[in-house]
């Protein structure tokens, strides 16, 4: 590929130190005129400098220093307008240890590095933020029962040690889905796929959430639900999670729907679940399977619709969030098919 080409900013130099190629990229950032660079001398083609305002050329010496050297590894310098850069070079050689003949810097914008190094800082301190909040509830009642375990009644030590069983409980939610997201961030995600039928999968996760109740609503079945593949304790995940945001955050559920239906040229089925709330605003329906995303008092984790997404992607379904008739949300989950073909042959 030609360096002019190249995604980041190339620099040529030959064995004089003189720039013999400086691409389009490297061109822009120093705000340069056609061929003005060509025969700059590679100090001032580089004019970046460290947090202490050494300058690249004379803390690398790229043309002295160690005869075996080939790379000069990549770091951070700084523009003369304050901007970072992440600056690496090739040394090439007339002959192995012998003199440097030309120089190739390469050079990019730091900014997305620095937003991802960002973004991971971020999710650090929610996670330890997360963490320690059952964290302290665990450690609480339990250090005030080990030393004054004489002091409180015997309700009083069930309600602390029911308290430590939920704290518990949680943070061991908490982590399975930190370890869940990681591996759908890398990809890792695996499936155990069966047959199963969504319209049955629905009345079970609703006769487990609403198992409180005198009375557990049932799915609503359009026409027939066909028997799609793919993993039952994975979809139970998807359809636990949803049907308790529309109960926790959208004011009770009014219905889950299951119908068949086809997507392009695959056949599928859809689960609609719709909520008696005030609906998701367009700008959020984006951003609400973002990591860490929250909304509104009692939000959990902000994980759990990161999960839903990454599950119903492995499973080659889709997941739309649209205003339900008569007001409140409906997410649309559907998944396809997905019948092995040695079923099929």
């Amino acid at each position: 590929m030609p360096f002019e080409e190249f995604p980041d900013g190339i620099i040529v130099a030959d064995a004089d130190a003189r720039v013999t190629l400086a691409n389009r990229w490297v061109r822009y950032w120093a705000r340069a005129v056609g061929d003005e660079m060509l025969g700059m001398h590679l100090r001032d083609a580089v004019p970046f400098d460290d947090l202490a305002g050494n300058s690249w050329f004379d803390s690398v010496q790229p043309y002295d220093g160690l005869a075996i050297r080939s790379r000069i590894s990549e770091s951070s310098w700084y523009s003369p307008r304050g901007s970072e850069y992440l600056i690496t070079a090739s040394l090439v050689r007339e002959r192995p240890a012998g003199k440097v003949v030309k120089v190739i810097v390469s050079m990019r914008n730091a900014r997305v590095r620095l937003q991802r190094d960002r973004e991971k800082s971020d999710m650090v301190a929610t996670v330890a933020h997360e963490l320690r909040s059952p964290l302290t509830g665990i450690k609480g009642f339990s250090a005030t029962l080990l030393s004054r375990w004489d002091a409180f009644t015997e309700e009083q030590r069930l309600f602390m040690l029911q308290t430590i069983d939920a704290d518990a409980d949680r943070l061991s939610r908490l982590i399975t889905e930190l370890l869940d997201a990681a591996r759908i961030d890398a990809g890792r995600l695996s499936l155990r796929t069966e047959p199963v039928r969504l319209d049955e999968l629905a009345d079970r996760v609703l006769g487990s959430v609403f198992s409180a109740s005198e009375t557990a609503p049932t799915a609503r079945v359009d026409g027939e639900a066909p028997v799609v593949w793919g993993d039952a304790d994975r979809v139970t995940q998807v359809l636990t999670n949803l049907i308790e945001n529309a109960i926790r955050h959208g004011e009770g559920l009014r219905e889950v729907v299951v119908s068949s239906e086809k997507r392009g040229e695959l056949e599928g089925v859809a689960v609609r679940i719709v909520d008696n709330g005030q609906g998701i605003p367009e700008e959020s329906r984006v951003r609400i399977f973002s990591r860490f995303w929250r909304s509104g008092p009692g939000a959990g984790s902000g994980l759990g619709m990161f999960i839903v997404r990454g599950v119903v992607d492995q499973h080659g379904g889709s997941i739309v969030i649209e205003d339900a008739e008569g007001g409140g949300a409906s997410i649309c989950v559907w998944f396809p098919i997905n019948e092995p073909d040695t079923l099929t042959s």
